[in-house]
């Protein structure tokens, strides 16, 4: 017996001197992840045998082509004129210093397209600066992209883990694409957004890949109106739409001409987007095994940097679709939201005229060679708990589909209830964290301090944090279940047991502020972020200056820089970001507000908090 037990010992330092060496030796964090992952038995499943490239190359050329076939014989597409005096026509030329910037900035991905690691290239780019800069700058004033740029390796990689593996319906494409030719579309990108932002001329509800703006700021944004609303005693509608490979039906022609009338762009920055788009092509890798080269007549590449801008401008018509109907719109991607409130009695004509723009904007996709896919759309009703028994029941009818209202949706990674409550959010983010604690828990031994600490950060606290703004005024029940998690996870972290004081340990070891400071320091970070313009313009709205109401000018709080507070019905309107973000600005002393910059402003922040 003694010998077995010393046996089991003997395996077990040797397993955690493995993993601990393993993990030490790893300089690259994507390496360190990896070997995490390993750990805590997280590695991807291995590519099913059973689907080679060309099978994945064959099914996502005929599912664009079954969408362009459904879209085939829908009216042409409309264009607004954009009223700009000075359109953008050229590219400003880069010099060896923005060429080296931009290298430095790029992350440490390649692909086999790639003649030497990334790695490597930003070590020796201060050497190769000048010939990339001659490159790029010859691409920039020719308007022709160089044939090489255009050439990518498409990953199929699972939509969501759980799904079949063997079905080719469940894979993503995503194009691997060289290091300079990202670069390249880097340096394009930052030239179009500043000149897009100059002229005012990106949609204001479109959320996604835009500096200072992410899933939070329009989450934000979309559950204050409804909650307000709600507080007003109004029912809500909410629909979340989705696209079918929205980003690989992207029309070529159409895409120009809006770039050129809608949004000014011509001369040769138009031909140098019109070169970027023509003669690309990709092959499929997967499983060991490559796909013939194929073209790409359509869409614009996923895993590109200038891709994404692109799909936006293309589709940045459909705020003004949504608001000829007088409803709400919110986008992130391809990810639209839509929303509109009546009063109890006018429900009827809330719902016809929310079913009007779904087929306005169904009709609107299809004239862009796009296809909305109603059955997969999801569709509820909201109101306050005392009036949840007044809401309606019946569905709603479009484009050809019935989709009947549901309980709960879930919207940018946030579950949504009827009543805006939170609390199935909450109780599936406590499920899910505690499921990654008790798998880190079966190895934690076998991970230095560090990596374990990482791993519970990346896993569990960031799952925590995640628009937790959202749940400002949440019932205090709801928050101890999350602060639960954290002290489960400071308990594993510091080798306490389970009835252990942990408060201490959260605060003087792990800096940790506890689950209501948290959502305190999420308010107030956006909101300093409104007040110096680092913000989306729809949230710098919802935080309006005492000094800026004429008749309050002379008020104390004026002078102090308080923050307008929006009057509310009930103690649930408190819960929407237009006024808990005001209210906790309003509480912070005069020397955090003034912090000058966001680091310090973050630092100055948590220190109060803790002591608060």
């Amino acid at each position: 017996m003694k010998s077995l037990q010393s046996s089991h010992r003997l395996v077990d330092q040797k397993r955690n001197a493995y993993w601990c060496n393993k993990i030490k030796t790893q300089s690259d964090p994507r390496q360190l992840w990896r070997a995490i992952d390993a750990v805590l038995c997280r590695e991807q499943q291995p590519p099913n045998s059973s689907l080679s490239a060309t099978d994945f190359a064959d099914f996502f050329e005929s599912k664009v082509r079954d969408i362009r076939a459904a879209t085939d014989g829908a009216p042409s597409p409309s264009f607004v004129d954009a009223d700009v005096q000075q359109p953008f026509q050229v590219f400003h030329t880069l010099t060896s210093s923005d060429v080296v910037k931009l290298v430095h900035a790029a992350p440490l991905k390649q692909c086999d397209l790639d003649p030497l690691p990334t790695w490597l290239l930003k070590a020796s780019i201060d050497l190769f600066a000048p010939y990339v800069t001659h490159l790029f700058n010859v691409s920039l004033e020719t308007g022709c992209v160089p044939d090489a740029f255009k050439v990518a390796y498409i990953t199929p990689l699972l939509k969501k883990s759980g799904l079949d593996t063997a079905a080719t319906e469940n894979y993503r494409p995503v194009s691997n694409l060289s290091v300079l030719s990202k670069t390249l579309e880097r340096a394009v990108s930052h030239q179009l957004e500043s000149y897009l932002q100059s002229v005012d001329l990106l949609p204001p509800h479109q959320s996604a890949y835009r500096k200072g703006h992410s899933t939070e700021t329009a989450l934000a944004k979309v559950c204050a109106d409804l909650i307000t609303s709600m507080d007003a005693g109004n029912h809500a509608l909410l629909a979340l739409l989705d696209l079918s490979s929205a980003f690989d039906t992207v029309d070529h022609t159409i895409l120009l001409e809006r770039l050129s009338r809608s949004f000014a762009i011509r001369d040769v920055a138009l031909e140098w987007l019109r070169s970027y788009l023509s003669g690309r092509y990709y092959t499929v890798r997967h499983g060991g095994s490559e796909s013939s080269k194929r073209s790409t007549p359509f869409g614009v590449p996923q895993g590109s940097v200038l891709g994404p801008l692109l799909f936006i401008l293309y589709t940045a018509d459909l705020g003004v679709v949504a608001d000829r109907r007088g409803v709400c719109s919110h986008f992130y991607a391809d990810d639209s939201q839509l929303y509109i409130s009546a009063r109890p009695s006018d429900t009827v004509d809330a719902t016809q005229r929310l079913t009007a723009c779904l087929d306005d904007i169904a009709l609107w996709m299809a004239s862009n060679r796009l296809k909305l896919n109603p059955t997969k759309t999801d569709f509820m009703r909201c109101a306050t708990h005392r009036r949840h028994h007044q809401l309606s029941r019946s569905p709603l009818s479009f484009a050809g589909a019935t989709v009947a209202p549901s309980l709960t949706v879930r919207n940018l990674g946030v579950v949504l209830d009827s009543e805006m409550s939170f609390a199935p959010h909450i109780s599936q983010l406590v499920s899910r964290c505690f499921f990654q604690l008790r798998r880190i828990k079966t190895c934690v031994k076998a991970l230095p301090v560090e990596a374990a600490k990482t791993a519970v950060n990346s896993f569990v606290v960031t799952r925590i944090d995640y628009c937790n703004c959202l749940l400002a005024g949440a019932p205090r029940h709801q928050l101890d279940r999350l602060q639960a998690v954290l002290n489960t996870a400071g308990r594993l972290l510091s080798g306490l047991g389970k009835f252990d004081h942990i408060r201490h340990v959260l605060r003087d070891r792990l800096h940790w502020l506890p689950v209501p400071q948290r959502i305190q320091f999420k308010l107030c970070l956006l909101t300093y972020k409104a007040v110096h313009g680092l913000a989306p313009q729809y949230l710098t709205e919802f935080c309006r200056p005492v000094s800026s109401m004429s008749a309050r000018s002379g008020l104390r709080s004026a002078t102090r820089g308080d923050l307008m507070l929006n009057t509310t019905i009930t103690n649930f309107g408190r819960r929407a970001f237009t006024v808990a973000a005001p209210a906790a600005w309003n509480r912070l002393p005069q020397h955090i507000r003034d912090s000058p910059s966001v680091d310090t402003f973050k630092s100055a922040l948590k220190t109060f908090l803790f002591h608060d």
